[in-house]
């Protein structure tokens, strides 16, 4: 009897286009939403050739709607980045 191969389920990767207030447009993969504090926040990676990572809080509005909530407060920024990189350490 042969051997059946399983092929395993890739799933495509979500992208949204962001637009910045000077007009550039950079697309960019949803790497995924997590919560801190009573908030959830969004990491994005742009497609550009860097190593950066774009967080921005996230807001859900609808079924399959979401907006992206710009992250003003320093502390609030630099406390959710510390978090964004324990999560990424633990995975």
């Amino acid at each position: 009897m042969a051997e059946e191969k399983k092929t395993p389920e890739i799933e495509e990767a979500d992208f949204i286009t962001l637009e910045f207030d000077d007009g550039v447009e950079v697309e960019c993969e949803i790497m995924g939403v997590f919560d801190y504090g009573d908030k959830e926040y969004i990491a994005l990676i742009p497609n550009d050739d860097t190593d950066d990572v774009y967080i921005y809080g996230y807001k859900e509005v609808g079924e399959d709607e979401f907006e992206l909530v710009d992250i003003d407060d320093d502390a609030e920024f630099e406390k959710v980045v510390a978090e964004f990189d324990k999560i990424m350490d633990e995975a």
